[in-house]
């Protein structure tokens, strides 16, 4: 698939010393919703505010569709929206005119058919006359967007998109970005939110302490390094998982009375009609049993501390 972002060893120092990214090397595909995840002040904001054009990079370089973004800023910065972390917009203008205001600052005509359409789809049209300073804060994460897409841009860079937003408006703004998606906009978003990523992202890129450490289609990410549990529930508590079980490599719960086994979930499930058969020579009874798929959260979680353990 065509890289519509290509960034190459990317680094950032501020002037305090602090290395915000170490050489990050990412080719974003064009009609893709990335997401990069990981936790405050792992360097997110600083990659995706560098791309924009908003923070100059100690070195590397980032093209935009062919525009690199030093030399040919305008044309890159053209093909670009952003919706910040931060809601900084006018208060005291109407939501019609900060839209298309910012539609100008892009150097577009008018075009009131398309700003009326961003202001339907956001669910933003009867507010169109407010002040931006009447609006609940759900909707003022709107009108950002709504800005951000004013030009028509080809690529979104959503910052944090539904920080501090309800369940209802985090849906929402999710199914919005599909139908974006759907448009042939690429979308890039930025979260700590586990959830947001496995349910919209086609790829995921991880971030810890300023470095890019693993970039992968979801799907093969959650197939390569998911696991399974099985979790069985005894008749009987135990003190100790028998010798006679240890080829499983089975962990007992504090309470004794839970045997629990993991296994690679791409991987066959031979071993566990085994394991029934052993546990039933054995005499020992279970009462219900089940199993559990790793999510992205554990995946994520497992994949930071490794690193943060290969560091020590």
């Amino acid at each position: 698939m065509t890289a519509i972002v290509s960034i190459a060893n990317l680094t950032k120092t501020y002037g305090s010393g602090l290395t915000a990214l170490k050489d990050v090397n990412l080719e974003i595909r064009k009609g893709e919703i990335l997401a990069l995840l990981g936790p405050n002040g792992a360097g997110k904001t600083t990659l995706i505010s560098i791309v924009c054009g908003i923070v100059t990079a100690t070195s590397g370089r980032v093209v935009v569709d062919g525009h690199d973004i030093g030399s040919g800023y305008r044309a890159a910065r053209a093909l670009i929206g952003l919706v910040p972390q931060e809601l900084s917009t006018d208060t005291f203008e109407t939501v019609w005119a900060t839209v298309n205001f910012s539609r100008g600052l892009f150097g577009r005509a008018p075009n009131r058919a398309l700003v009326e359409k961003v202001l339907k789809d956001l669910s933003l049209w009867d507010k169109r006359h407010d002040r931006i300073m009447t609006l609940s804060g759900g909707m003022k994460r709107r009108v950002m967007i709504a800005k951000a897409l004013a030009h028509e841009p080809q690529i979104l860079f959503l910052d944090e998109p539904t920080a501090g937003v309800d369940v209802e408006l985090r849906r929402d703004m999710w199914a919005l970005v599909r139908g974006l998606r759907d448009q042939g906009v690429t979308i890039i978003l930025t979260t700590h939110y586990i959830e947001e990523a496995e349910e919209m992202a086609d790829r995921i890129g991880i971030v810890s302490k300023g470095e890019l450490i693993l970039v992968e289609d979801k799907v093969t990410l959650m197939r390569k390094l998911g696991k399974k549990q099985l979790k069985l529930h005894l008749a009987e508590p135990m003190t100790r998982v028998p010798a006679e079980l240890g080829q499983w490599q089975l962990t007992l719960t504090p309470a004794g009375d839970e045997l629990e086994y993991s296994f690679d979930a791409s991987g066959e499930r031979g071993d566990i009609p085994a394991l029934l058969r052993r546990m039933g020579e054995l005499g020992i009874a279970y009462k219900d049993l089940n199993t559990r798929q790793s999510s992205l959260e554990d995946i994520f979680v497992s994949l930071v501390s490794d690193r943060a353990g290969a560091l020590r």
